[in-house]
Order: structure tokens, then sequence, then C-alpha cells
């Protein structure tokens, strides 16, 4: 695991953005192709829209959320909105996007079978995993006390992707699980702030907890982990 630490949001932005591209660079002249997972919320916005600017074949660029709300498209807080606006302009709006989500569809059964189906299609292994994390030690949408959390986390469930219900946050959510982020090349994980940072540390010194998610990420051998902080 390595530690990229910024003195600026923008500068954190662009360092990230450069690092992806090139991974993605790499791996379009590897294979003519490439994948993204990204987060959700509002902390990835700046390296989303500096991402957007560099030159790829971005027509060869497979992109998805790590996990969304199952709410419509056109809801504020739809992940897969908020890659099509940050993402998804200019010469990245020829990027192919894959949402998990289809309101239209029951959660469950009918809702995961989409999801799964959807990353059935994905391509694999996941040339770059952009993670975020909450206060609370959560990653994409793999909450603490969620009564789902145990299954999403176990590397032998054979699930990509589970309904997840947050006890501390609204909307039901669907989400990539544990298994399904570590079929990844690189994963970064994208901090901002003083409190972010206290947690990250804390969820790095704690071995891998049900209460900080996120310690599974930090704590498994398979992918690296490069974590991005700026204050």
């Amino acid at each position: 695991m390595s530690e990229h630490f910024f003195a600026s949001d923008q500068a954190l932005a662009a360092g990230l953005a450069a690092a992806v591209a090139g991974q993605l660079s790499e791996a379009l002249a590897a294979r003519s192709k490439a994948s993204l997972v990204v987060s959700g919320g509002r902390t990835p916005a700046d390296f989303l829209s500096a991402l957007s600017e560099h030159p790829l074949d971005w027509s060869a660029v497979s992109v998805a959320p790590t996990d969304d709300r199952w709410v419509g498209i056109h809801h504020a807080d739809s992940n897969e909105a908020m890659l099509r606006r940050q993402l998804l302009r200019g010469a990245a709006a020829k990027a192919s996007l894959h949402g998990l989500c289809d309101d239209a569809l029951p959660p469950e059964p009918d809702g995961e079978r989409h999801a799964e189906a959807v990353l059935k299609n994905f391509p694999m292994p996941l040339d770059v995993v952009v993670l975020g994390m909450g206060d609370d030690g959560h990653t994409a949408s793999l909450f603490p006390e969620a009564p789902q959390l145990a299954q999403a986390l176990d590397l032998h469930s054979g699930r990509r992707c589970m309904m997840i219900d947050p006890v501390t946050a609204p909307h039901r959510r669907i989400s990539l699980t544990l298994p399904a982020l570590l079929q990844s090349l690189q994963i970064k994980l994208l901090i901002r702030g003083d409190s972010k940072l206290t947690v990250y540390r804390r969820a790095l010194s704690s071995g891998p907890t049900m209460e900080m998610p996120i310690s599974f990420i930090l704590h498994q051998q398979q992918v690296p982990v490069h974590v991005y902080w700026s204050p």
C-alpha cells in the first residue's frame, strides 16, 4: 500500500486523474479495452472532471459505479447520474457507462439479478477501482450494521453485488461486494479532510473489523491499494 498526500483538493484531483488515466492507457495498449469502477458521492466530482479531460480512446473504456442508491436516474442522489455529469462529457462521453440500478424493477430479486447481469458483461479484471470512505468507515455501500454486510464481505459468497439496507443512511443500495471489488488490478482510495484521515488511520491500525468495512480493503493482500488524501 502507498500513500499520496496533496496540499489542496485541486492538486489531489489532478494527481489522481493522471494516475488513473495512465493505468487506463496501459490497459488500452495491452488489451484494446479498459474498465473503471468509481464510487459516487460528492468527493470524486473534481477528480472525475479532471479525468474526463485526459486524451484516451474513451470509446473502449467501460465505466460503472461501485454502488448506487435504488433511485431513478434523475434523482439527485443517483451515482449513475453523477458519473454522467462529471465524467461522461467532451471526449469522455464516448465511454460506455454500465448502470447498476433500474428502479423500474423491484430491488429483490429482480434488481439484484439486473445488476449481476450488468457486471457479468463488464470487462474483468477491473483495471482501476476508485473507492471513497465515510466517517463511519463504510466504502461503496458496505455499511457497518447493515444486515447484509457479513455476506457482502464473504470472499466465498459467489456474489458480485447485493442489495444493502444501511442503518445510518437513506435509500436502499445496490453495491459491489468485497470479492467483486478485489477482482481488480489496483484500488485507489480517495479521502479528504482531517476527520477521514483519522478514520483511515484507525482502520489501518485495527485489522479487519465489521465496525469499519474499509478495513477489509486496507488489510487484504491481493490488490495494491493507493491512498489519495488532501486536507
